[in-house]
């Protein structure tokens, strides 16, 4: 391991050689390109305007960051555009397209402390278009939401479980991290667009996690392992509410309707004159007037009508006033009543 050289040690695998994602990419240094670049690029993005009182305020600080790096960037906030272009000095030729990203992640929203980590070397972004996915509103918004979750726990897990930033705004989704992290996040929004729950693949994220710390199955394959979702899409014809009968067939077509002169015909209106027909419609509204009229005196009238009184009812007390007293029977009371009062008086 001697003879090896510093560049070739930073090349070498940390674990199995199949697994591309352990490679440590070797960093670029200014003693690598000594004389700089040839020719002058520049990339440059709109942003919105919303955006403007952001990015006036964070802007020395993104001239700081890329002047490091030898980058040159110009806010025009009359146009509403962000430029970065090299200069010179610019010694690493990727880092134009870094400095890209970086003004493409603070037109979507993304703040500038996380937007500048895209500047690491294994550290990159993706801005997922969500938009196109489903042309129905009302789906895409739920769809969206169901992304995010309640209080935004959908979304803190699949950054946990991918190691990335994720920012859902408007009709994109910005996402910042690892590439091995940035091809899972793309890969659970497109499903959840297509209306698959996002816990499905969080929970295949969470027993992958769980297989890698295994040695004797971190070589094998896992699809055993794996959850298997089928899409159950039972969607069943909405049905009318009143069923249309069905008539019975006859081979014969329907009799064509009566014309406006077969009608008057009928009715023996074609052979009269313009006046007879004048006075016969005037006669016809003149009756409908009247009944009307007649209509409108009666509901009038029925607050004038003296209300029918109810009948006096036959109580019990009623059939015992009008039942036939018996005398005999109350004189023995009262001299009953007389003989036991003259006893207590003697008694005293």
């Amino acid at each position: 391991m001697s003879d090896i050289s510093d560049n070739e040690q930073d090349l070498t695998v940390q674990g199995p050689v199949e697994n591309a994602w352990a490679m440590k990419i070797p960093s670029f240094k200014p003693e690598d390109n000594p004389h700089g670049l040839v020719e002058e690029s520049s990339f440059s993005t709109l942003f919105p305007k919303y955006r403007e009182q952001y990015l006036k305020q964070v802007w020395p600080l993104v001239q700081k960051t890329l002047n490091e790096y030898h980058i040159k960037a110009e806010l025009d906030l009359i146009e509403g555009s962000m430029v970065v272009r090299t200069t010179r000095k610019t010694w690493d030729p990727y880092v134009i397209i870094k400095s890209r990203d970086l003004i493409r992640l603070m037109s979507r929203s993304v703040p500038f402390e996380q937007a500048k980590r895209v500047l690491e070397d294994e550290i990159s972004c993706d801005i997922i278009k969500i938009g196109k996915i489903t042309r129905n509103r009302e789906k895409f918004v739920k769809r969206r939401q169901r992304l995010i979750g309640p209080n935004g726990c959908t979304l803190k897990a699949i950054e946990l479980l991918s190691n990335c930033y994720i920012l859902v705004q408007g009709q994109t989704v910005s996402a910042l991290g690892p590439y091995k992290g940035l091809q899972q996040v793309r890969k659970i929004v497109e499903d959840t667009m297509k209306n698959v729950h996002p816990i499905y693949n969080i929970k295949a994220l969470m027993i992958k996690r769980e297989l890698m710390k295994d040695s004797k199955l971190k070589n094998e394959n896992w699809e055993r392992f794996l959850p298997k979702f089928v899409s159950k899409n039972v969607s069943k014809p909405k049905q009318p509410k009143k069923k249309k009968e069905k008539k019975p067939y006859t081979p014969f077509p329907p009799a064509q309707p009566d014309t406006k002169i077969d009608k008057q015909i009928a009715s023996g209106d074609y052979f009269l004159t313009k006046e007879q027909r004048k006075t016969k419609k005037q006669k016809e509204k003149d009756e409908k007037h009247m009944e009307a009229a007649k209509r409108r005196e009666e509901k009038r009238n029925e607050a004038f009508v003296q209300p029918t009184e109810p009948e006096p009812s036959t109580s019990k007390k009623s059939e015992s006033v009008n039942a036939k007293v018996d005398i005999a029977a109350l004189k023995e009371k009262i001299n009953k009543a007389k003989k036991k009062t003259k006893r207590t008086d003697f008694k005293l």
